[in-house]
């Protein structure tokens, strides 16, 4: 690596527990190897917090729980670390990116006052059809994705109840918005929200790879697990989706990647001129 190297920060929020998720944002990042470098963070097993004047690009990733929740000390920690990249966006020409991903993304609602947070009645998991807003189909992130477009998701909670004044207020965008449900009079969740032009997250988990939930489904624990869950026909369905190469293939090579291309560009650029 040279000195040109832009550094990522993995944020762990998997509370120390070996997982699927980090291994599969592990591996996009290694995508990008010949020009980044990263480190894992354990926020919420060890309150590790990264040095902001080190680390170019920030991804945040899922984790288990409730996002309401901490400990009073990795949270505030967390927190206090969202505020001093914010600050740091404000006075600095070279700008941090952030990518939150579900429970992180939840967070990050919550923190920067956008919406509420709620239980859902019961779980959601398996693969879920995400709908564009106007602002999504426009978004760089979401660029060379079909509307809707498909991505995992796992989650006992929600955002729901966006503060639209504050939306305003602060230039945030809603993204996407979860499958149209017709035979039910629940709000539709938000999947996706622009925080500001470098932060923004996903409700849903852009980093899944298909054929390590493939994998996982071979295991009878997992499969049983699901099955009961949301049945026999869902299971069959969910893989038959997993093997489309329009659903959560598309999902997993193009999100993250268009994140980490846009982060990258915009820190190559701002740094040459700076440079000149």
């Amino acid at each position: 690596m040279t000195d040109q190297t832009i550094k990522i920060a993995i944020l762990d929020m998997y509370n120390g527990e070996p997982n699927q998720g980090m291994r599969c944002v592990v591996d996009i990042i290694g995508r990008f190897s010949n020009i980044v470098s990263f480190k894992v963070f354990d926020i919420r097993g060890k309150s590790e917090i990264p040095d902001i004047k080190k680390y170019d690009i920030y991804i945040s990733t899922g984790g288990p729980g409730n996002p309401l929740e901490g400990d009073g000390k990795w949270d505030k920690k967390y927190y206090a670390f969202l505020d001093a990249l914010t600050l740091w966006n404000k006075q600095n020409e070279v700008k941090k990116h952030v990518l939150f991903i579900c429970h992180s993304f939840q967070m990050a609602c919550k923190h920067f006052g956008l919406a509420e947070i709620t239980k859902r009645k019961s779980t959601s998991f398996g693969i879920m059809a995400v709908h564009k807003t106007p602002d999504g189909q426009t978004d760089p992130l979401f660029d060379g994705l079909p509307n809707p477009f498909y991505a995992i998701d796992s989650r006992d909670y929600q955002v729901v109840q966006p503060k639209l004044e504050v939306f305003e207020d602060n230039g945030a965008k809603i993204l996407s918005l979860e499958k149209i449900r017709d035979h039910v009079s629940f709000e539709r969740a938000i999947m996706a929200v622009r925080f500001t032009e470098y932060f923004v997250g996903t409700q849903f988990h852009p980093e899944a790879d298909p054929m390590s939930y493939v994998a996982n489904l071979r295991k009878v624990e997992a499969r049983e697990r699901i099955i009961k869950l949301k049945g026999k026909e869902k299971f069959l369905s969910m893989l038959e989706d997993l093997l489309d190469e329009e659903k959560i293939y598309k999902t997993n090579e193009t999100i993250i990647p268009n994140f980490l291309r846009i982060a990258i560009n915009d820190l190559m650029k701002s740094k040459k001129i700076l440079s000149n």
